[in-house]
């Protein structure tokens, strides 16, 4: 059974609570559990994890090594400046889909710029929480199209 991780960065906890307008009504925890059921719809086994903490998330993706096949990741703020971020996506080499409830390319200049996305497999934006499930259907895909 094929296994994803799915990372939420910094302030990610607050949905629901922060800026509703931007962010949508969905909690985490209500997002996380849309998920699952996708997940076990798709037979694969699907690991949640949001730090406010750079490094917790490094530390999670580092161990995500040989013992995940695919990664969702929702970095937040994180997006836009943290190069160890980026570097530990590029050093473990496990694909990856990055999301984005917003979209960040029609908000403030700061936001435009991911420095995720070039080591992404790809990047899902402005389609609110559905862009996780979105996410979770393409790296399915995609490792599903590995295998031949």
């Amino acid at each position: 059974m094929k296994k994803i991780l799915v990372l939420n960065g910094p302030n990610l906890n607050m949905l629901g609570v922060r800026e509703p307008g931007v962010y949508g009504t969905l909690s985490l925890q209500a997002i996380e559990q849309r998920l699952r059921k996708l997940a076990d719809e798709l037979s694969v086994d699907l690991e949640c994890f949001q730090s406010n903490h750079e490094g917790a998330l490094i530390d999670k993706i580092h161990e995500a090594y040989s013992a995940v096949d695919g990664i969702i990741m929702n970095p937040g703020a994180f997006t836009h400046y943290s190069y160890a971020i980026r570097d530990a996506i590029s050093t473990v080499q496990i694909p990856t889909i990055e999301v984005h409830i917003s979209n960040i390319h029609k908000r403030e200049a700061f936001r435009h710029v991911s420095v995720i996305a070039p080591v992404a497999l790809g990047q899902i934006a402005g389609l609110g929480a559905e862009g996780y499930e979105l996410g979770l259907r393409a790296i399915v895909s995609h490792l599903n199209s590995l295998e031949g």
